[in-house]
């Protein structure tokens, strides 16, 4: 069975470039024989700028950290939603990880961010 890895990343601000790294960081996770859990494709169907859907989407994406192995932690900043998923994952003793760009740049190739 595969290790499920949950993908934590920055959303807000520039919704639609954070997708476009968000889906590089998920076929990088998908490269090293993982099962990534994204919860960031609910921004496709929900608004984020709107508080009650960008709380609704929250709440689903933390529901899915129980099940998974480890959490993946991507970017250069920490916003307050990844805060609350990190923080989240310690209370539930699931292990993160955090992935360097250049790691993502040797399985990925070239200038891939």
């Amino acid at each position: 069975m595969m290790k499920k890895v949950y993908i934590c990343a920055p959303l807000g601000g520039d919704v639609q470039a954070n997708l476009e790294r968000v889906k590089k960081y998920t076929e990088y996770a998908l490269k090293c024989g993982t099962a990534p859990v994204v919860p960031h494709f609910y921004a496709l169907c929900l608004d984020d700028s709107i508080p009650r859907e960008r709380e609704m989407g929250m709440a689903a994406g933390l529901s899915l950290l129980w099940f998974c192995d480890e959490m993946w932690v991507f970017g250069d900043e920490i916003t307050r939603g990844m805060a609350a998923e990190i923080q989240f994952c310690k209370n539930l003793h699931v292990k993160t990880r955090k992935i360097r760009d250049s790691e993502i740049r040797k399985t990925l190739g070239g200038n891939c961010l």
